[in-house]
């Protein structure tokens, strides 16, 4: 047994109330009925107050109990090394399995998780999203609980845990009450970066947070002063045992052993001497004991905290240009003399790792005497070491971090390999870092730009404004690679349209396609162009760019993934400018003859999302469904759990809306607002979440709530530079008029207008801004409203779509003085509508005619509709009406979410017929069909042949 070990393992003085806690934690851990259950300590407090001894108690207890430990310390030297905590706590677990069985427990998060815990190397591709990295530890670390609990995670020295590690543990750390697991923390709390916060505020078991450990009594270190030299130690030497210590535990072990090992007698005339033996302990005076051991003592000391923890003795004897022989005897002395102790273990139950410090003073101590030059020296050395080890070139990075430059190439390369590495494993920060360091290195003159530029690409997410100057300063550099280059101005644009800099963005290319003499590149570069002009809600010469591309799109063939990125951008603007239904499906169906990715790895996800939106706006929503779960499918392959997939669940959830789904589609709304919290507030991906959770509730009838909403998440001016959809100001307005805000509601309109007309955009299936204008200006100008709505008839009819043209006849209806017309219009509405997947739409078409016809049966579909779209508020209007007229309210059916028997053959009947329904017969059979299937009467034959397919 060591002397570590047995240090210990010594009776724990004044700690009875913190190991009383420890045991009411591990007794409800591990104990029978349903109040057993899991929880979090945190314990803080000065180095050496005796928090490792005190989690090594806990894990010892733990132990006991049957309990399954993951244990892990940070170290000092490897703050820098992303994930190093993360990995200690669960690699030990998955020891000696192999790569199919990790597979097969891993399941999809293999890949995604597995190069972080360094269970597999990074596959070549888009890395994860931080937020989808994070989601996959949360997987992997609950699944070990649930499969080996109870479980006891202890992490000490937690505030030199890497960054990574420690928010990843930091936000995790609430679960632990609902999971057999205790979770427990102990940490400086001066030291405590700032994202480890919750540490500090999570409560514990006591219901204080942290646990603060105090200072012992003199009493208390004479109790030790007397167990380790016996109990004739008198009073005086004991009380100036704790004067010189200030009750520091460790300090007070350490002054024990120097006595014991002088042979001093702990008597009062030998207490004076007790002051610089404690000085021995600490700074200058450990420095001077260690340097009374002989040099190579001293250098192998040097090397060992260069090294950090879990030090491997034979890398150690190479830093510090020591034989086996040598080196073995340094480690005999510097553990005689209580420097180091044996491997990095305090339990039977637990494997030696490698060569540690007794304390982590004694570490920082060494490590901050080595002469500055030396330690510079030392890491350089050390980054050879591991690498020749075969540990890789990101236990390296650390070490290079703190050389100074020196014009090596060997740097350079070790340094944008493990930020590769890092990159593709899902810790940006790290490979900025390393990217960074390499630049000062610095690179040969023709590699500067591609190191800039993949610093560019490591800063994206954290960084982008640097990310904007690293990739500006790597265009100004000299270099000859067209393909190189083409990666930097296409990532440029990328991060300042998504810095809300679109106009820049469409700069950035311009130049580039100007300069670019390649037909195919100069084609990419294009595409890249016309999309982010597609997003700029302030373009200034839309319609020319309209005319560009619809030239350039309709004499292209499809032939590779650049060419169908630029026909599906036709696809968009086309539909944004309302031309025919046909035109826009033609162009998407040409797009999407062949797999379309979602998660390319150098294109955004924005193209195959428009091509997908189309669909939904040409009354294909169940086509559109199809299309956005295959691309959220691939998002969370890919750990993209972040921006992208709330992308994903929001528009989702527009889809649903459209279909009249109001209840799934607010569910995924909420989802895809709780995703972009994550993300920011008013971020792009933000504004989607709100506008479109606000569009559903305003649906269902829930104004305050949604006024509420729109408050706490501060939706309204300034709008956002890029396009949202829904329109922003757009569904701000129809929320104001709502509220009966008329006039403000007239005013965020006309601006919309003023916004939209001169970009050509006139679609009011995109956005509807006339209807809800015609609507607001009804009862001041009702002329003026009339003409809106008329001419939002017009724009729907030249689209197509019956779901737009029947939502426009609804509001002519509403403006129109003469009631023969205004039946006439709400009958045709009606007749579209219901021959549409747009339930919500149909519901309110109803409602309106039943109520002007006084019609009961109309009014009784009208309320079975809403009640199955879950339009509440529709529903208790409808309802109020139906009453009030003397009419039965009808039953609730049973809702059949799937598509009946009786439905299919009638939209098959559909399909085989060429005749189209009598204007005022609508087949309700084929009407349901049409909502369930999620298409028109024109898009049924595609409808039935999905459905065919997803029901093999």
């Amino acid at each position: 047994m060591t002397d570590h070990r047995t240090r210990i393992r010594r009776t724990m003085v004044e700690r009875d109330a913190e190991l009383a806690i420890v045991d009411e934690a591990l007794d409800q851990l591990t104990g029978p009925g349903p109040d057993a259950g899991g929880a979090l300590l945190a314990f803080s407090g000065p180095a050496g107050l005796g928090k490792t001894t005190l989690l090594a108690e806990l894990r010892r207890r733990a132990h006991a109990r049957s309990c399954t430990v993951l244990a892990a310390r940070g170290g000092e030297q490897e703050q820098s090394q992303p994930f190093h905590v993360a990995r200690q706590l669960i690699q030990p677990q998955l020891a000696g399995t192999s790569e199919q069985e990790l597979r097969a427990a891993l399941g999809g998060w293999y890949s995604i998780v597995g190069p972080a815990l360094g269970l597999c190397a990074p596959e070549q591709g888009p890395p994860p999203d931080p937020q989808g990295l994070r989601d996959g530890l949360d997987w992997v670390l609950t699944h070990l609980v649930v499969k080996r609990a109870p479980v006891a995670l202890v992490l000490d020295d937690a505030h030199w845990a890497d960054p990574e590690s420690l928010s990843w543990l930091a936000a995790f750390a609430p679960r632990a009450e609902h999971l057999p697991l205790l979770l427990v923390v102990a940490y400086r709390p001066d030291e405590l970066p700032a994202h480890a916060d919750a540490f500090r505020t999570l409560p514990g078991r006591a219901g204080q947070a942290p646990l603060p450990l105090a200072p012992l009594t003199p009493a208390a270190v004479a109790a030790l002063v007397r167990e380790a030299l016996g109990d004739h130690a008198d009073d005086a030497f004991c009380k100036e045992a704790w004067a010189v210590t200030t009750g520091n535990p460790f300090e007070a072990v350490e002054l024990t052993a120097k006595v014991r090992g002088r042979g001093l007698r702990p008597v009062e005339e030998n207490a004076p001497q007790l002051a610089d033996l404690a000085a021995a302990q600490r700074g200058s005076g450990l420095v001077a004991r260690l340097e009374r051991l002989g040099p190579s003592t001293v250098r192998f000391a040097w090397a060992c905290a260069v090294l950090g923890t879990a030090i491997p003795q034979d890398i150690a004897a190479r830093v510090a240009a020591l034989g086996t022989e040598e080196a073995a005897g340094a480690t005999t002395r510097l553990r005689d003399a209580r420097i180091l102790s044996a491997a990095g273990t305090t339990s039977d139950h637990e494997p030696e790792t490698g060569l540690e410090f007794v304390h982590p003073l004694i570490a920082t101590a060494i490590y901050r005497a080595i002469p500055d030059a030396l330690r510079v020296a030392l890491h350089g050395k050390a980054a050879a070491a591991v690498v020749d080890a075969g540990l890789g070139s990101s236990a390296a990075a650390r070490h290079l971090l703190e050389t100074h430059p020196e014009n090596d190439p060997w740097v350079v390369r070790t340094l944008r390999e493990a930020a590769g590495e890092n990159l593709r494993a899902g810790a940006p920060d790290a490979a900025r870092r390393q990217l960074a360091r390499a630049l000062r290195e610095p690179p040969d003159f023709d590699e500067r730009a591609a190191v800039l530029y993949e610093l560019g690409c490591a800063s994206l997410l954290t960084e982008p404004a640097n990310t904007v100057n690293h990739l500006r300063a790597a265009l100004a550099e000299p270099f000859d690679d067209p393909t190189l280059r083409q990666g930097i101005v296409i990532r440029l644009a990328q991060v300042l349209a998504h810095s809300d800099r679109l106009a820049e963005a469409s700069e950035s290319l311009a130049r580039e396609i100007a300069r670019t003499p390649d037909v195919r590149a100069r084609l990419r570069l294009q595409s890249e162009q016309f999309m982010w002009d597609a997003f700029n809600a302030a373009e200034t010469d839309s319609p020319a760019r309209s005319r560009r591309l619809t030239r350039l799109a309709d004499r292209l063939t499809g032939r590779d993934l650049t060419e169908r990125y630029v026909i599906a951008l036709r696809a968009w603007d086309a539909c944004l400018r309302g031309e025919p239904v046909d035109v826009v499906l033609h162009h998407a169906g040409r797009v999407l003859e062949r797999p379309f990715s979602w998660a390319h790895e150098d294109r955004g996800f924005e193209v195959p999302v428009l091509a997908a939106m189309v669909h939904m706006y040409a009354d294909r929503p169940g086509r559109a469904e199809e299309l956005f779960e295959a691309g959220t499918a691939e998002f969370e392959r890919q750990g993209w759990r972040g921006a992208h997939l709330s992308f994903a669940y929001s528009l989702r959830a527009y889809i649903r809306y459209r279909r009249g789904r109001l209840v799934e589609a607010e569910e995924l709304a909420r989802s895809g607002l709780r995703l972009a919290e994550r993300v920011g507030r008013r971020t792009p991906v933000h504004w989607y979440a709100i506008a479109i959770l606000l569009t559903t509730l305003l649906a269902r009838g829930r104004v305050d709530e949604a006024w509420e909403l729109a408050r706490e998440h501060e939706f309204g001016a300034p709008f956002p530079a890029a396009v949202v959809f829904p329109d922003s100001q757009t569904v701000y307005a129809e929320l104001l008029l709502a509220r009966g805000e008329v006039r403000a509601a007239v005013a965020e309109l006309e601006a919309v207008d003023r916004r939209l007309t001169p970009r050509g955009i006139q679609n009011p299936a995109w956005c509807p801004w006339q209807l809800h204008l015609a609507r607001a200006v009804a009862a001041d100008d009702p002329q003026r409203a009339r003409t809106l709505a008329a001419d939002a008839v017009r724009r729907a009819r030249a689209f197509g779509a019956p779901s737009a043209i029947g939502q426009a006849l609804r509001v002519a209806a509403e403006v129109t003085a003469a009631p023969q017309d205004r039946t006439e219009l709400l009958r045709e509405a009606v007749t579209l509508l219901s021959a549409s997947p747009a339930g919500y739409e149909l519901a309110r078409a109803l409602a309106a005619l039943g109520y002007g016809l006084r019609d009961a049966d109309l009014l009784t579909a009208a309320v079975v509709t809403a009640r199955e779209c879950g339009a509440d508020g529709l529903v208790e209007e409808a309802t109020e009406i139906l009453t009030g007229m003397g009419g039965a309210l009808p039953a609730a059916p049973p809702r059949a979410d799937w598509v009946t028997e009786e439905e299919i053959r009638a939209a098959d009947l559909a399909v085989r017929s060429e005749k189209e329904p009598e204007p005022a017969t609508p087949d309700w059979v084929l009407s349901a069909a049409c909502r369930k299937l999620g298409t028109d009467r024109s898009g049924l034959r595609a409808a039935l042949e999905a459905f065919a397919r997803s029901s093999t």
